[in-house]
């Protein structure tokens, strides 16, 4: 019998070894558990207090150099970020659209006129596009969770929709066109509009508004969040399901290939679109550390806001004087010869900092016209504007 215990107990410790090997392992290394800060490139580096914080998203608008952010302010976010099941409706706050003027310094608020948003703006993700006819003229697509409409929103979840708002270049005040509400749109997260914004593609970021099974999806790869589409006037669709941690989003400028960060695994996926807008998987790549937005740049490089350790974003989510490092990585096509090899991307760790200048960065934008990059977080007290 003693016999037969050792040999039990040999092979537990062997399906353990290989547990944690295959699963458990890459989860601790992608959160950043064992792995010591390693700032780089923050030295060159300034605060713009004037935008304000709160900003869960960055865009670089090529045409005019502005950079947009949407930002709630963060002594809101304990309460009321429905992201990560913070559900306190009573910590519902007015977000705003922000632009920042890289040569000026300045710092714009933008105004939303048109309808009263009663049951709050928390915005999230967004993009913008021009029109085509007039390149003056903008529109943008925002994602707001209100609270909802009945019940305890700790029980039903947030009232989660899609804004779409026009505006003009130069001017600060923003027209409301539309709500757009639709069960597909259940837990968005970030967006990626269609050039003739006409219709929009979409990150569910979990697989269910609340529950427990919601709050395994935070620190474990579970296939339940996915990718929807809808079509202005005509409703929408999933494009893609069964995805693990999906998050940020964001489209190649010069193809239809997608990006589609996937958090807990610290990889991107990566999709071509078809004919009837939905996403096949055709590609992954690793990057390593849990993974935020997603952006492209000028020169065709995705930016991913990175988190090296990302146990303590989750930690200044529920005590905001918790420290929460940053970081940023670069994705390009890979033009080595190790591509010959299967190398196919090539992944370079761009920018990192302990927290004191950047604190838990979710969004990172190159500005390759000025060798600038603009980060800024849902959790962040400022834009850091770095040199690189």
């Amino acid at each position: 019998m003693g016999r037969a215990l050792s040999l039990g107990a040999v092979l537990l410790v062997a399906v353990l070894a290989g547990l944690y090997q295959v699963a458990i392992g890459p989860l601790l290394n992608t959160a950043g558990v064992f792995r010591d800060i390693q700032p780089y490139n923050n030295h060159n580096c300034k605060i713009v207090e004037e935008a304000g914080n709160g900003c869960e998203k960055l865009l670089l608008d090529d045409a005019t150099g502005l950079v947009y952010m949407t930002c709630v302010d963060m002594s809101s976010r304990p309460k009321w970020l429905p992201a990560i099941s913070h559900l306190d409706d009573s910590g519902v706050v007015d977000g705003y659209l922000a632009t920042y003027d890289p040569d000026t310094d300045k710092v714009t608020r933008l105004n939303i006129v048109g309808k009263t948003f009663d049951r709050g703006l928390s915005l999230h993700g967004f993009d913008l596009v021009h029109s085509a006819t007039n390149p003056s003229e903008i529109t943008l697509f925002l994602v707001n969770h209100q609270a909802p409409r009945d019940g305890n929103a700790k029980k039903v979840g947030a009232n989660s929709v899609v804004e779409v708002v026009k505006g003009t270049v130069g001017s600060s005040t923003l027209i409301h066109v539309s709500t757009i509400e639709d069960p597909v749109i259940m837990t968005p997260n970030d967006i990626v509009a269609a050039p003739d914004g006409k219709a929009f593609w979409f990150t569910n970021d979990k697989g269910a508004k609340v529950g427990w099974s919601r709050e395994l999806e935070t620190y474990f790869p579970i296939p339940r969040t996915s990718v929807g589409f809808c079509e202005i006037g005509k409703g929408c669709k999933y494009a893609a399901q069964r995805l693990p941690g999906a998050n940020g989003i964001a489209k190649s400028r010069t193809n239809d290939t997608f990006y589609v960060a996937n958090t807990p695994l610290g990889q991107i996926n990566v999709f071509e679109k078809q004919a009837d807008n939905t996403l096949v998987l055709v590609d992954t790549i690793t990057v390593g550390l849990a993974i935020d937005n997603l952006s492209m740049d000028s020169n065709g490089g995705l930016w991913a806001a990175t988190f090296p350790k990302a146990l303590w974003i989750l930690a200044r989510f529920e005590d905001l004087t918790q420290q929460s490092p940053s970081s940023a990585h670069r994705v390009t096509l890979n033009t080595d010869k190790s591509a010959y090899f299967g190398e196919k991307y090539k992944v370079e760790r761009v920018f990192e900092d302990e927290g004191s200048i950047v604190a838990g960065a979710t969004s990172v934008v190159h500005d390759t016209r000025r060798g600038l990059l603009y980060m800024h977080g849902v959790v962040s007290p400022h834009l850091a504007v770095c040199k690189v």
